[in-house]
């Protein structure tokens, strides 16, 4: 997965992270490859307050060189189970509706 990262050269990097635990791990560090990545989006349910939050602060994950300090990460509190389809249906809805708008019909 590093060197995957490191191939995508002058491209941005990003990574939309559904949960937490090890995967999340190897992600963000394989974009400490190429200083950080250019986006990042957690979609978690723990909540921080009662200590089951794994996840590190955007900030805190910046300091260590996984997102770059340019990006502007996201954190979403929600299941992945809603959040990532409803992230998925309006990325191509945006996209259809572009392609309607700029489509001529004369």
């Amino acid at each position: 997965m590093n060197c995957e990262v490191v191939k995508a050269g002058l491209k941005k990097t990003g990574m939309v992270i559904l949960g937490e635990g090890l995967p999340k791990h190897h992600i963000c560090n394989a974009n400490m490859m190429r200083n950080g990545a250019d986006y990042a989006v957690f979609i978690n349910t723990p909540q921080e307050f009662d200590g089951s939050d794994s996840d590190a602060h955007s900030d805190e994950v910046v300091s260590w060189g996984k997102i770059r300090g340019s990006a502007k990460p996201v954190k979403v509190h929600c299941d992945a189970t809603i959040a990532f389809p409803l992230l998925v249906a309006e990325t191509f809805a945006a996209k259809a509706k572009s392609s309607i708008e700029t489509t001529s019909w004369v």
